[in-house]
Formats: structure tokens, C-alpha cells, sequence
């Protein structure tokens, strides 16, 4: 039996590059998959645009007017559960979630980030690799827990450091990579072969020792 596409929420900060990504494997009928809407935390974001252009609802709710992260994040989800996700991706999205929202979506929340984690969690990942003189660069695709860039980790894509590289060379080559990573693992998802258990990623339930890599 064919299965209905998987009904995606993309949460974005930035310019949204990653759902552009999405939105155009789906358009080409690779990912099975259809973006039902998109949230920002930040009014000039532009996924925001991408979304109208797309004529995908999109909505930006911003911190500013809520007394604690964890009234935020209850306001959020709220909105998000509306549009029935099947999978929720944090694609650039610049917050760390409250526990009280990941818990009851646990196997549902998935997030991108440009390093080869547990290696730099956080912000300027491309610079904290060339400081540290690393000969490889890379994106992972892992779970949300509640906690900065720190859930078990479903895929990854690596690239090599070349000695004349800067940060924004290095960004720049790592984003085809970056895109491509996240396709292919929402595909994963989509095949409901992806889970975890007890910090450990199950991939057609086997326990997996290392990331996949894409």
C-alpha cells in the first residue's frame, strides 16, 4: 500500500536554504514528503518568504512577547500540533528547545547542524574548525533533546579542509553537502526506518554503532 507523503513542519530562523532544499526534492518527486507549514522566530527570516512563495502557511511568532522559553515554546508547539506534523525540522531554527515540548515529540524532531557532532555544538562551527586545525568539516542530522545540539545523531556528510579555506569558503562548500544530508535522512524517516532508544539511533531497528553517512 502506497503510504500518504510525510507531512513536514520546518522551523527556520535564517534564510532558509535547507527548506528550499526540501521543497525542491518534493517538487521533484525524490522525497516523499510535503511541507504543510512554516515557523520563525525571527520576522525578517528568509524561509519566511520561501514559504509564501510557495503558498505554504507561514507564520512568525516571536519570543519577544512571552515571560519564559518554556511559555514560548508551549505557544509554539501549539501552532506547530495544528498542522498534524508527521516529522518536525529544526533547519536553522535558533533555539534550544524546552524539555517539556521534546518529550511528548521525541521521535519526532529532528534538527541540522553544520559540524560533525559532538564536535562543536553551538555557533561558528566553521571557524572553531579551522582554529583547531581539523582536516575535515562536516553536517550531522540528529534527534532534539533538550539540550544544545546534543541528541543522538542519525546521519552525517563530510567534506575535506583545504589549506587555503576560510569559514565562508568552507560554508560555503559544506551548504550542497548540508542539503543533501537533510534530504536523504527526512527520506530515511519517511520509510519509517529511522528511530532511538536509550541515546542510540535504530536504523530498521538495529542499534547503529556510528552515524550513517551520506
Amino acid at each position: 500500500m502506497t503510504r500518504a507523503p510525510l507531512r513536514l513542519v520546518v522551523l527556520a530562523s535564517g534564510r532558509g536554504s535547507n527548506l528550499s532544499a526540501i521543497l525542491a526534492a518534493c517538487a521533484a518527486g525524490s522525497l516523499a514528503a510535503e511541507v504543510v507549514a512554516v515557523f520563525s522566530d525571527k520576522a525578517k527570516a528568509g524561509a519566511q518568504a520561501i514559504a509564501h512563495d510557495a503558498n505554504i502557511p507561514a507564520c512568525i511568532l516571536s519570543p519577544a512577547g512571552f515571560a519564559s522559553r518554556l511559555d514560548y515554546d508551549r505557544a509554539l508547539f501549539d501552532e506547530v500540533d495544528r498542522y498534524r506534523p508527521d516529522l518536525i525540522v529544526c533547519a536553522g531554527f535558533m533555539r534550544v528547545l524546552s524539555a517539556e515540548v521534546v518529550a511528548s515529540r521525541t521521535q519526532k524532531l529532528i534538527n541540522i547542524h553544520p559540524s560533525l557532532l559532538p564536535k562543536y555544538a553551538g555557533l561558528h562551527t566553521h571557524q572553531r574548525v579551522l582554529d583547531s586545525g581539523d582536516t575535515e568539516h562536516g553536517a550531522s542530522v540528529h534527534f532534539v533533546i533538550p539540550a544544545l545540539d546534543a541528541g543522538p545523531v542519525i546521519a552525517q556528510t563530510r567534506i575535506p579542509v583545504l589549506p587555503a579555506d576560510t569559514s565562508e569558503t568552507l560554508a560555503a562548500r559544506l551548504l550542497p553537502a548540508e542539503h543533501r544530508l537533510l534530504v536523504d535522512t527526512i527520506t530515511l524517516y519517511a520509510a519509517r526506518r529511522v528511530e532511538h532508544e536509550h541515546g542510540q539511533v535504530l536504523i530498521d531497528r538495529i542499534a547503529q554503532k556510528v552515524p550513517q553517512t551520506f
